[in-house]
């Protein structure tokens, strides 16, 4: 069966699209995270779509999982080589974020931002 996009950005939101998992991919930039730790770092994803979502991700080559033969067991998650691809546009895509909660700022909106992405790469240093 032939598979047909009408523009490039079809066959790039059909890996990475949705809610989630570009927001999963952000946080495994920088590090190796388990699932707990993803879970308290994006606090408003149930459990279920979290594994559904890395499932997704790991089926697609964006993400490796990598599992411990160890009691209790342990899985980490990091980007793979094909996931790493995708850091610059996921930069991009934090920094555009950024920019626009600075300018809603500017126009008097209260948001609070946990976490600068400029922030977050001097931290991991």
């Amino acid at each position: 069966m032939t598979k047909t996009y009408n523009i490039g950005v079809e066959a790039t939101m059909e890996v990475i699209g949705g809610k989630w998992k570009s927001i999963i991919l952000c946080h495994l930039r920088h590090d190796t995270m388990r699932t707990g730790e993803l879970r308290r770092a994006i606090p408003q994803i149930t459990q279920k779509m979290l594994t559904q979502q890395l499932r997704e991700l790991e089926s697609d080559g964006i993400v490796c999982r990598h599992v411990y033969n160890q009691v209790p067991p342990k899985v980490e998650y990091s980007l793979s080589e094909r996931g790493e691809s995708l850091n610059l546009i996921l930069n991009k895509l934090c920094k555009w974020g950024e920019q626009q909660i600075d300018d809603r700022r500017a126009n008097g909106e209260e948001i609070t931002l946990l976490h600068r992405d400029d922030v977050k790469l001097q931290s991991t240093k």
